[in-house]
């Protein structure tokens, strides 16, 4: 892939309705069961949690430890992907879902591209390997999407995750998540050619929301459960919508 560095993009190639997780709470997240049925509610991108295992492999889990979501325990990175494709990631959610299995990153790229989709990448690092995780999920990212054309948008709450992907593939499109409002926040994303803020939804104003754009960034929000927050945001003019509900939300609204 070409290393040319990203930058805020003039045209915006992803949907407005992004399902958190895969199909938010109706399946168990970050499982193929879960995109599956984010699709059959009629969605075409997805957001995703991916961190390492102990051998490398980017494979998708939202906590550091297996406990919520999995039958194995402990901190996930010590375990190998041999160790952790052994484990049930689906009983936990509901007995439909037994023996769901977790989900590297290249199984979840090969779905993607079999159904034309999209997806969003939340770097999430186990604390302590945020830079390592960003250059490698960034490589896997590029190898992965390789020719595609459009990329998945890699984002995460770490800085030097971002700074890390930014430094090993200059050409994915970057976005940094916020928890809460940071006076640094623009000025670093500027800094990182990241095209998009992605927020807690309440942090949204127009104040805020007019400053990112007139950046060249584009403003999402997460996690909007909410039919009143979904119409506040539309009507401030975001630009994208991570939403567990896709149940309650039609994604060609």
């Amino acid at each position: 892939m070409t290393a040319a560095p990203s930058a805020p993009l003039s045209h915006w190639p992803y949907p407005r309705w992004i399902a958190h997780r895969g199909a938010g709470k109706l399946a168990p997240e970050n499982t193929l069961a879960a995109f599956r049925l984010g699709a059959h509610h009629g969605y075409r991108m997805y957001e995703c949690d991916v961190k390492l295992s102990a051998d490398g492999v980017p494979f998708l889990l939202h906590d550091a430890t297996l406990e919520r979501t999995t039958t194995g325990s402990g901190t996930a990175s010590e375990r190998t992907w041999g160790e952790l494709a052994q484990l049930d990631a689906g009983g936990w959610h509901s007995r439909a879902y037994a023996g769901e299995p977790l989900m590297t990153l290249e199984a979840l790229a090969r779905h993607c591209h079999a159904q034309g989709h999209l997806l969003n990448i939340e770097i999430k690092p186990t604390p302590g390997d945020e830079a390592r995780t960003g250059q490698i999920v960034a490589h896997a990212a590029a190898r992965l999407w390789q020719g595609a054309a459009v990329l998945p948008l890699l984002t995460s709450f770490q800085p030097a995750s971002l700074v890390a992907a930014r430094a090993a593939v200059p050409a994915l499109p970057l976005g940094l998540l916020l928890a809460e409002w940071r006076d640094d926040a623009l000025a670093f994303a500027q800094e990182q050619a990241c095209v998009a803020i992605v927020c807690q939804w309440e942090l949204w104003t127009a104040e805020r929301l007019s400053q990112v754009h007139a950046l060249g960034m584009r403003a999402l929000s997460y996690t909007v459960n909410d039919a009143g927050a979904a119409q506040r945001l539309l009507a401030l003019g975001t630009d994208g919508i991570i939403t567990d509900r896709v149940d309650l939300f039609a994604p060609t609204l």
